[in-house]
Parts: structure tokens; C-alpha cells; sequence
């Protein structure tokens, strides 16, 4: 009889005991879904900014094959309709509406600021408007003393490949112009453009961060 009593408890705690570890799987395959959902969406996530990056690729691209105008003629161009000092020229998208024009900011004699739009095509003026620029004086610091200007800049560069864009570098100690070019293949670069000299060497920090951002 006591025997009985004793298996019958045994049984007992073995099936509480396996329905606790049955429980404790369930709970565990219960998140299951949620790691995989959670997998699932940092991989789409990824496989967007890829698709997002290849876009502006594309569109970099474009611009470039659009333009009959080089950065340099821009420069000139917008300088007849705006006398002062361009501190940078970039082809791109005319406020995000599809057309693609190159941007030309003009320092003018009396610190202020104009934003020239130039037609890539013909190189015609297409209008200018007054910028708010907070940085005058560190532009004017930076190209003090400087005999290379964005348009010589512009040139120097247009050795490498077809110039989208020349802008002022002056930040820190190594102040010069900053020059993005791209060629045939759509292979993208970044350049330095020395403020007294006009050497174009590479600019190995943005090549960097390019490589961190491919990573």
C-alpha cells in the first residue's frame, strides 16, 4: 500500500516536473518568432539603405552625363551675372523637383551672399536669389592670401574626371578646396585643391569614410 503511495508520487512530480520543462520550451519557442522577425528587419533595413545608396549613385551619375557645362564655365557664368567671389559650385537637383542645374554661391563685395542657379546645357544664368550665410568672415579668412581660385580650382580638377562639384574647405588647419569628381564608369572621387599652389592630391578622409560607410 505505502509502496503504491510512492509511485503514485513519483509519477506525479515526474509529470509536474515535465510539464515545467514543456512550459519553459513553449516560453522559449514563443520568442523564437520575435529574434527572427527582429533578424528579418535589420536585414531589410540594410538590403533599403543599399538600395538607397546604389539610387544615389545613379542619380550622381546622371547629373554628371547631363551636363555639357563644365563646373568651371558655371563659375565664369554665374561670375557675369554676379561679380564677387564663388566659394561653391555643385550640380544638382533645383529644389528636388527633377531638374538639374549647377548651384553657384557668389560672396559679393558687400558680404553678401547670392545663390546663382546656371543651366548645364547652355550655361545661361536661369536666376539668382540672396543666401543667409553665417560663416563670412571665416570664408574671407580662409581665402586670404590665396591665388587659386574655385574656377582654377574647378580646372585643376577637371584632370581627374567630370567635376560635380568644388566647394571651400575652412575648417581646421589644412584649409583648401574640396572637389567631387566623377568619371565615365560612374567611379566616384574626392579631391583637395591646395588654396596657393592649385595641386590636386586625394582626399584620403573622404575615402575613409566611404569605406567605413560601404562596411
Amino acid at each position: 500500500m505505502k509502496r503504491n503511495i510512492v509511485i503514485a508520487a513519483v509519477t506525479a512530480a515526474a509529470l509536474i516536473g515535465g510539464g515545467t520543462a514543456t512550459a519553459l520550451a513553449t516560453s522559449g519557442d514563443d520568442r523564437a518568432p520575435e529574434r527572427q522577425a527582429a533578424t528579418t528587419q535589420l536585414s531589410n533595413d540594410d538590403d533599403r539603405d543599399d538600395r538607397d545608396d546604389d539610387r544615389d549613385r545613379d542619380d550622381d551619375a546622371r547629373k554628371a552625363a547631363s551636363a555639357d557645362v563644365t563646373a568651371s564655365e558655371a563659375i565664369a557664368s554665374a561670375l557675369k551675372h554676379t561679380s564677387g567671389t564663388v566659394v561653391s559650385a555643385e550640380l544638382d537637383d533645383e529644389d528636388d523637383g527633377g531638374k538639374v542645374v549647377w548651384t553657384v554661391d557668389v560672396l559679393a563685395g558687400d558680404n553678401t551672399w547670392r545663390s546663382v542657379s546656371v543651366d548645364p546645357a547652355s550655361g545661361k544664368v536661369l536666376g539668382s536669389h540672396a543666401d543667409d550665410e553665417d560663416d563670412t568672415a571665416q570664408v574671407r579668412a580662409a581665402l586670404k592670401g590665396s591665388s587659386v581660385t574655385a574656377e582654377e580650382a574647378a580646372k585643376a580638377a577637371a584632370a581627374k574626371g567630370v567635376v560635380t562639384s568644388v566647394d571651400l574647405d575652412e575648417d581646421g588647419k589644412d584649409k583648401s578646396w574640396e572637389a567631387e569628381t566623377r568619371k565615365s564608369g560612374g567611379a566616384e572621387q574626392d579631391w583637395k585643391i591646395d588654396l596657393a599652389s592649385g595641386k590636386v592630391t586625394a582626399d584620403r578622409a573622404d575615402d575613409q569614410d566611404d569605406a567605413d560607410d560601404q562596411d
